[in-house]
C-alpha cells in the first residue's frame, strides 16, 4: 500500500425511480448526487474506490436502480464501486438491475475485495423489511473466514447498520446493528487489524471509538438529521455529505464534504410516537414486498 491511499464513503443515497411518485423521498436526490458524483470526479489524486453504504435507493425497485446506474454511467467516475445495502434497498430489485443475477435473489449480499493493499469487507446488515439491522444465519461464519484472509493487510468494513454503541436502550435498536449481532461482531473482530467500519443509516456524521476501532457514519445524500433536536426526537433537514478517507501506515483518516445547504425542514417527529411509526413504516414495506412477489 502506498503512503497517500485515499478513497470515497458515500451513504443514503435514496434514488429514487423518476416515474413514480414517492411520498417519502424528502428532496432532490438525483441532483444531489450528480453534484457529488462531480466533485469525486475532480478530486486529485483520484480515489482507488468508492463505497456506498446501503439505502442505494429509497424503495429497491428496478427502476430506482436503473436510475442509479444512469447516474453513475453519466458521471464520468470510473473508479471501482462497491455496495453495502441497507433498509431501503432490496435484494432481488439490486440483484437484477446492478449485478444482473436471476437466482438466489433472497441472499444476503456480502462481498470482499483487496483493493491496492487495503482489504474491504462488505456486510449485509438489512433485515427484509425492517428498519434495524441484523445478520442472518452463516454471516457472521463467512465474516470469520474473511477476516482470516490476508492476514498481513489492514482491513476496512463496510454495512450500513452501525454496531450499537448505547446497549442501554432497547427502544432505539432500530438505529443501529441489533444489540446481540453488536456482540457477535464485537467478538469477531476482536484482534484483527480492523482499521475502521464505514456505516450510515442515522444520517448524520459522526466518529465513535467501538473498542479501539473508528466507526465512521455519515449524513448521506437523502437528509440529513438535526443533532440538536434529538432530546425530542428526530428532524430531518435539508443537507448533504460525503467522506474522503485516507489510509497511512499510522491508520484511518476521515474529512467530511458537507454540500451547501439551507437547512430547510423536511419532516419530524418525537420519540413519544416513535414504536408506531416504525409499526407503520415496515408494514408499508411488506405490503411493497408482498405486491412486488405477485
Amino acid at each position: 500500500m502506498s503512503d497517500l491511499f485515499t478513497f470515497v464513503h458515500l451513504t443514503d443515497l435514496h434514488v429514487g425511480n423518476p416515474l413514480v411518485e414517492d411520498a417519502h423521498l424528502f428532496s432532490d436526490t438525483t441532483t444531489t448526487l450528480s453534484a457529488i458524483l462531480a466533485a469525486v470526479k475532480s478530486l486529485s489524486p483520484q480515489p482507488k474506490f468508492i463505497v456506498a453504504s446501503g439505502d442505494l435507493t429509497n424503495q429497491g425497485d428496478i427502476g430506482s436502480y436503473e436510475q442509479l446506474k444512469r447516474l453513475l454511467a453519466e458521471s464520468g467516475v470510473t473508479v471501482p464501486l462497491l455496495y453495502a445495502l441497507g433498509n431501503h434497498d432490496r435484494r432481488d430489485g439490486f440483484y437484477q438491475s446492478m449485478l444482473g443475477r436471476t437466482d438466489n435473489l433472497d441472499a444476503p449480499y456480502d462481498h470482499a475485495e483487496v483493493i491496492d493493499g487495503l482489504h474491504v469487507i462488505v456486510l449485509d446488515s438489512s433485515v427484509p423489511d425492517k428498519v434495524g439491522g441484523a445478520f442472518e444465519a452463516g454471516q457472521l461464519d463467512w465474516l470469520k473466514n474473511e477476516l482470516d484472509q490476508h492476514a498481513d493487510l489492514p482491513k476496512l468494513l463496510v454495512m450500513h447498520h452501525a454496531p450499537a454503541i448505547d446497549t442501554d436502550n432497547p427502544d432505539m435498536e432500530w438505529e443501529a446493528l441489533s444489540f446481540a449481532d453488536t456482540e457477535a461482531l464485537r467478538q469477531a473482530v476482536a484482534g484483527k487489524n480492523v482499521i475502521g467500519i464505514l456505516s450510515g443509516h442515522i444520517h448524520y456524521d459522526r466518529v465513535s471509538n467501538w473498542y479501539g476501532i473508528p466507526v465512521v457514519v455519515g449524513i448521506g445524500q437523502h437528509a440529513a438529521t438535526d443533532v440538536t433536536w434529538l432530546h425530542e426526537g428526530m428532524r430531518m433537514v435539508s443537507g448533504a455529505s460525503f467522506a474522503i478517507g485516507t489510509v497511512r501506515p499510522s491508520g484511518l483518516t476521515i474529512t467530511f464534504a458537507p454540500q451547501p445547504s439551507e437547512r430547510r425542514e423536511l419532516n419530524s417527529f418525537t420519540w413519544a410516537g416513535m414504536t408506531e411509526m416504525l409499526k407503520h413504516h415496515e408494514a408499508e414495506r411488506a405490503a411493497t414486498t408482498a405486491a412486488a412477489a405477485e
